[in-house]
């Protein structure tokens, strides 16, 4: 998924801020969510408490409150050939609401300091966002590094042909991941309270899927997110299958096509394709690849791992 696609996801799937402001962490022994569900892929929500919320209330945050009505209001706005991955995902729904208000709570806060501010909420979100990775560089050592593992898909162009390309390339990417930390952080810099029993009925939910039931196998996973007509992802495509057949009974080889599991590889982190994400025996994810990854390095980082 692009970052495009992503972002569009993250505006759309949102709520305006309620009024209010936001509590600190307050140090409570409750379990959190990450500790109840180790193996979810969400983030902004993981240290989120899990506790019993009033009937009706899924997430509670200072005056911030969503319930189920909430969620299945943002559902309909989609088309109705994704409502039933959405509603397998309520949770990675509602991370996503929640973290469209705090951001938009925290580009307000940011807005009053700066003069030119943009008054449009989707605007102000963008401006606050460049200003969080507006010192994010990259190093001529990082450009020739990723050019000299990734000539297979260059096409043989030269460096120099290239450099500036690369360097807008990664310049996103580093950016992603300032923007990524950013929102990975909001349960840990704010009070955020989620229904336990809602939380556990959309776990049993949300993991029913080839990603996750191969992540619970008890053998290492790669899983490679892509699409048809993607070159590098096309390339990836016997690479895969002689892996199935060489690791067969040792590991699972998983490919997900990320234009009909939009919402999985979302909440996967999937930006760009193809991704490689390498898991160990216990479903923790140990490596992330993206692009065109040849067949020789994918052994020897699964020989890192263990897997003959």
């Amino acid at each position: 998924m692009s970052r495009s696609m992503r972002m569009g996801l993250l505006l759309a799937l949102a709520l305006v801020l309620a009024a209010g402001g936001w509590a600190q962490p307050s140090g409570s022994m409750q379990q959190t969510l990450k500790e109840a569900y180790p193996d979810l892929s969400s983030s902004p929500l993981a240290s989120a408490k899990l506790v019993t919320l009033p009937k009706g209330i899924v997430l509670r945050s200072g005056d911030l409150k969503f319930a189920q009505k909430d969620l299945d209001s943002e559902i309909r706005k989609y088309p109705e050939d994704l409502w039933p991955q959405l509603k397998k995902n309520l949770l990675f729904v509602l991370e996503n609401i929640f973290t469209r208000s705090v951001i938009t709570w925290e580009a307000q806060s940011w807005a009053k300091n700066e003069k030119d501010a943009p008054a449009d909420d989707n605007a102000l979100i963008r401006a606050y966002v460049e200003s969080l990775t507006k010192d994010v560089t990259v190093t001529d050592a990082e450009l020739k590094t990723f050019f000299e593992g990734n000539q297979d898909i260059l096409g043989g162009v030269s460096f120099d042909q290239v450099k500036e390309q690369l360097k807008d390339y990664l310049l996103e990417q580093k950016r992603d991941e300032v923007i990524r930390a950013r929102i990975s952080s909001l349960s840990d810099r704010y009070e955020v309270e989620i229904d336990k029993d809602w939380a556990a009925k959309q776990y049993a939910a949300s993991i029913d899927n080839p990603v996750d039931k191969a992540r619970k196998s008890g053998m290492p996973s790669l899983v490679d997110f892509g699409a048809d007509g993607c070159r590098p992802c096309d390339m990836m495509t016997p690479i895969l299958e002689s892996l199935k057949k060489e690791y067969e009974g040792k590991l699972n080889v998983i490919f997900v096509h990320v234009r009909k599991e939009q919402i999985l590889a979302a909440r996967y982190g999937v930006q760009s394709i193809p991704v490689q994400i390498f898991f160990d025996k216990d479903g923790k994810e140990v490596f992330r690849h993206v692009g065109f990854f040849p067949k020789d390095q994918i052994t020897a980082k699964l020989a890192e791992m263990g897997v003959k």
